[in-house]
């Protein structure tokens, strides 16, 4: 499917979208509808020893005439020469016109190293759950960096832990030097194996994305790769992201719809789409992605968790709890408890926010860097609403421990300023967590960053809400009710009238008018 859908001529259907199915399954009827397409490719490999048995066939959907099919009988290490032959009878077959540079890419092995590709395929493979899953990401860079291990020939990889090692670094979980250099490193090892292939060029769109954060030289490249491959999703998911970034919103959906035409199926593209929506407030868009990603991955609960966020931003609390009933104090995903917890708070429900908090604070111990210290910043936040001051300043203080040193070795790393602010703000020390929250915005201005300046603005109003500085948080709450963004307090969503007339943090602004006014605004 990869060496397919490098032919413009064809609409081939991404990889991520099609490995849910079996080999050969019964309904290729319903599969096709459910993909778009009119042909689908079926088969099966059979491995023993150092020998493979690759059968394949091509069938019309509409028709149920089988277009083409064949066995190969083949070594292990000729699987690549096997692909190839594949694809280009499957492009015969279909009428394609192929272009030179198709030709070359669809003859090209990526490594001659089975044990390296393997590596590589599951490093994709944890690659893709990294936008539901805490440690996905880590893991697919070790699995990338095997492979590379394997082969250091084996550019692929290397693109591949380049992006890995600068999504790390632009999520903010590390904005070390170390990190940075990592991804450009394996970047730099990619160009000088193979510069020009459309991959390489892909993840150096991703290092000017991510990493030096040029969001104009990005798209520049990937609309370069673009050209390159015409019907790729990952070009059209990367063109989406940017334009979002650059407030570009209505051309960023443009990008994700096209994207999903050809990934229908990926819980991936699909959550991020659906989060485009979100902090577009087009709350019932978004609820039909998740469910759609649900419909691939049933009851995953980072996934089930995203949905109920949209009903919190409705302020439909009872359909949120439906979708985080099996959300707990062990559930490994820090996404889906952040939520539940929302969903405590929310529900002025402080007793359990208590016993909540006090479950998970095992898995607190273990846990090391930023991670540590934000989940500490939300300890504090719940103790504080639940009127454990005393408790509150001491977790707080226990995240400026945690926080502090972070903040020399990561200087530019404005989640940290952020989260120090929230520690500052509960410790009564309002000009250090006025600076902090400032200096985050800073860092990250909306002027730059449409979809995180704005919540790093919201988190400026949290501050200003609990250090008493009530008239500035409501002039920032105002202006951020017209803003669509990526939320501080309850990502995706950004913040919403039903949300300011729920949430306790906003207790201390409720008997202004201004503020009482807010929260009326979508039932006007």
């Amino acid at each position: 499917m990869t060496r397919l859908a490098k032919i413009a001529d064809l609409k081939v259907i991404s990889r991520t979208s099609t490995q849910q199915y079996q080999s050969k399954p019964a309904n290729l009827d319903e599969i096709a509808k459910q993909l778009g397409v009119a042909n689908v490719v079926e088969g099966s490999v059979q491995k023993a020893a150092d020998q493979v048995r690759v059968n394949v066939q091509l069938v019309n959907v509409q028709t149920g005439s089988q277009l083409w099919a064949e066995t190969y009988d083949r070594k292990l290490t000729d699987i690549f020469s096997v692909e190839s032959e594949i694809a280009i009878r499957i492009a015969t077959s279909l009428q394609a016109k192929l272009t030179g540079r198709e030709e070359q890419a669809l003859a090209a092995k990526p490594t001659n190293n089975p044990e390296a590709y393997d590596a590589y395929l599951r490093g994709l493979a944890f690659e893709s759950r990294s936008n539901y899953s805490s440690d996905a990401l880590f893991k697919a860079i070790d699995f990338y960096a095997l492979a590379v291990r394997l082969d250091p020939n084996f550019a692929l990889a290397w693109a591949r832990l380049s992006g890995a090692h600068a999504l790390l670094y632009f999520l903010r979980r590390d904005t070390t030097t170390a990190r940075r250099d990592a991804a450009k490193d394996a970047l730099e090892n990619a160009q000088k194996l193979q510069p020009n292939s459309p991959e390489t060029l892909l993840f150096l769109g991703y290092y000017q994305y991510w990493v030096l954060r040029d969001y104009g030289l990005a798209k520049t490249t990937f609309e370069r790769v673009g050209e390159m491959l015409s019907g790729n999703s990952e070009v059209l998911y990367a063109l989406g992201a940017v334009a979002r970034r650059e407030g570009n919103w209505d051309e960023s959906v443009v990008y994700w719809e096209r994207g999903l035409a050809l990934d229908p199926r990926n819980p991936a593209l699909l959550t991020e789409v659906a989060w485009t929506y979100a902090m577009l407030r087009q709350f019932p868009t978004a609820l039909k992605l998740y469910d759609r990603a649900l419909d691939i991955i049933h009851d995953e609960p980072s996934i089930m968790a995203l949905r109920a966020s949209i009903y919190q931003a409705e302020g439909n609390l009872q359909e949120a709890a439906k979708s985080l009933v099996q959300v707990g104090a062990k559930t490994n995903s820090n996404e889906a408890v952040r939520i539940k917890l929302t969903q405590l708070r929310l529900e002025r429900n402080f007793s359990e926010v208590t016993q909540f908090v006090q479950a998970r604070q095992a898995r607190l111990q273990v846990t090391a860097g930023i991670d540590k210290g934000i989940k500490q910043i939300g300890v504090a936040l719940a103790q504080r609403l639940t009127g454990d001051h005393a408790q509150a300043k001491a977790t707080a203080e226990q995240a400026r421990n945690t926080l502090e040193p972070l903040r020399k070795d990561q200087p530019d790393n404005a989640f940290i300023s952020a989260a120090l602010a929230v520690a500052y703000a509960t410790l009564d020390e309002k000009d250090s967590a006025i600076n902090e929250a400032e200096r985050a915005i800073t860092l990250v201005p909306s002027s730059k960053d449409r979809v995180s300046g704005p919540g790093f603005e919201e988190n400026l109003a949290l501050i200003e809400t609990m250090i008493g500085e009530n008239s500035r948080a409501i002039s920032t709450l105002t202006r951020l009710l017209r803003t669509p963004y990526g939320g501080w307090l309850y990502t995706p969503s950004p913040i919403t009238p039903a949300l300011l007339r729920l949430d306790p943090i906003w207790d201390p602004l409720r008997t202004d008018p201004a503020f009482q006014k807010l929260c009326e605004q979508e039932k006007q």
